[in-house]
């Protein structure tokens, strides 16, 4: 059976190359090449490539263009480089006081070798540029004060050790004999909230002659005790009550 099978099949493979052979070529669904319509139809190879090369001749312009801005920019640049770098620069510490600065610039000079030295040496030493700034100080001074005038101020006052209070206030009341009560105002400013605090105070002054009356501005100063209350005296008037 197998072999019937094989038969049959290779005599189905010529027949269908001979049905292909006789059917012909096959006909293709366009135009054959060569005939008029496509030579019409499709443009010559030349022109395609000049197309094509006016696009990227239009992107080769600018950046033709770009590159005189960029070569302005680098002149620019390295003109800004030249000024920074001829611009003093600012020295670190500037803001510090002038001690800080003395200091940092103080360190930055070169050191000095010494010989070694004991330390009395160098005690000595100290003391020695000690005694040299004093006696510069010293007639530093001493030009300042012979150089200075005496100026034409107010004189000063002359003052007394144990010199007597003296107050100036209202009479209040004049009823006790030869006695009158004063009321002194005092007006000061507060230390902390700085704002004007008025007081007032009331003492007995002695009035030999009775001048003084209720409503009067006096003057009193301060005197022994004359009584158990009274260690004031009256000086005088200074205005009569209306």
């Amino acid at each position: 059976m197998a072999d019937e099978e094989k038969n049959e099949n290779v005599e189905e493979t010529p027949q269908d190359d001979s049905n292909e052979s006789a059917a012909g070529p096959v006909a293709e669904d366009g135009p054959p090449a060569d005939s008029p319509e496509d030579a019409s139809s499709t443009p010559p190879a030349e022109d395609t490539d000049g197309e094509s090369e006016e696009p990227a001749a239009a992107e080769e312009e600018p950046a033709a263009e770009e590159e005189p801005e960029a070569e302005a920019e680098e002149p620019a640049a390295e003109e800004e480089a030249a000024a920074e770098a001829e611009a003093p620069a600012a020295e670190p510490g500037e803001d510090l006081p002038w001690k800080e600065r003395r200091r940092l610039a103080r360190s930055r000079e070169p050191a000095e070798t010494r010989p070694q030295r004991s330390p009395e040496e160098r005690a000595a030493e100290r003391a020695g540029t000690r005694k040299a700034n004093a006696a510069a100080r010293r007639r530093f001074r001493q030009g300042r004060r012979q150089d200075a005038t005496a100026g034409t101020g107010t004189p000063p006052a002359e003052r007394h050790p144990n010199a007597a209070k003296m107050r100036q206030g209202v009479v209040v009341s004049d009823k006790p004999d030869k006695t009158i009560i004063v009321r002194i105002d005092i007006a000061r400013r507060h230390p902390t909230y700085e704002k004007i605090v008025r007081r007032s105070r009331t003492l007995h002054a002695h009035d030999e002659r009775n001048e003084a009356g209720e409503g009067d501005i006096v003057r009193v100063i301060e005197t022994r005790p004359l009584s158990r209350s009274k260690r004031w005296r009256l000086v005088e008037v200074i205005e009569k009550a209306r």
